[in-house]
């Protein structure tokens, strides 16, 4: 499981190097819906787990095959689960396990809208247990994964769950996806009100629908989406002056200030964090 973020896209079969010690496998063809990335998790050196969750614009499931659950340490104190979903901001989180095996979905903000079951502002700054969430669905997608004996069949199994569970799913407006659509091709670069008077809406309206149906406000979602961009920037090796004038921060201050109340941790500690993940 990497550190912050799932990018095996189409990688197929597992990769047995570039995760330090972690088995990583990809879908062939990659995921059939669109905004849906997946792969799946081996911690082959038995090495443990004990990663900290970074806000980022996406929802992440987690989908447990091993034998002990997973710890969830967040604001309500550690929490035992076999398979949970981190809302797009979910707070200062730890995940840590031993033996871990588990298949990793992110969901767009869109494609989220559609599979959750619920509206994505109920789990506004949460990780919540799968179950609690899709109930027996869930409880038989686990024990059908666990049952698979090749990550292809894994991840194919969790595609075609994924894909009946968008059935009849009633659409997100066209005005909040487009709104999203912009913050994400903007890098989070945007004045909400301007977004808003581009659809004739009042800041309120846009305030109102974008946050029912993505899960955040226009504003933290634009956050998330220019953290993002600086995270993967510093974890790659780049300066925080650097960074911070690349991804539309004010200044290096506004850039540490982002990083320390998103991440914890000063821009040069999260560059850290990821060169001693490997």
């Amino acid at each position: 499981m990497r550190r912050h973020h799932v990018d095996a896209g189409d990688a197929g079969p597992p990769d047995r190097d570039a995760e330090n010690g972690w088995e990583v496998a990809g879908l062939l063809g990659g995921a059939s819906l669109e905004g849906v990335r997946m792969a799946g998790f081996r911690d082959r050196a038995a090495a443990g787990l004990d990663m900290q969750v970074l806000p980022q614009p996406a929802v992440v499931v987690v989908i447990s095959l091993g034998a002990a659950p997973m710890t969830v340490v967040g604001a309500d104190g550690p929490r035992a689960m076999r398979s949970f979903i981190a809302s797009l901001s979910p707070g200062p989180t730890r995940i840590r396990g031993e033996g871990v095996e588990c298949v990793e979905v992110n969901l767009s903000p869109r494609a989220a809208h559609a599979l959750l079951g619920v509206s994505p502002r109920e789990l506004e700054g949460s990780v919540t247990g799968l179950d609690d969430l899709w109930g027996p669905q869930a409880r038989r997608l686990g024990e059908r994964l666990a049952e698979a004996t090749t990550w292809q069949e894994r991840l194919a199994l969790t595609d075609t769950f994924l894909a009946r569970r968008t059935a009849g799913a009633r659409p997100m407006s066209p005005e909040v996806a487009a709104a999203w659509d912009t913050i994400v091709a903007r890098r989070g670069r945007v004045r909400v009100s301007a977004l808003a008077a581009s659809f004739g809406w009042s800041r309120q309206r846009l305030w109102s629908r974008f946050t029912d149906q993505i899960g955040v406000t226009p504003k933290r979602a634009a956050v998330l989406v220019r953290f993002d961009h600086a995270a993967r920037a510093l974890c790659a090796g780049g300066n925080a002056g650097d960074t911070a004038l690349a991804c539309g921060y004010a200044d290096q201050s506004h850039l540490h200030r982002d990083v320390l109340t998103l991440a914890g941790c000063t821009p040069g500690e999260l560059a850290g964090r990821a060169t001693s993940a490997g």
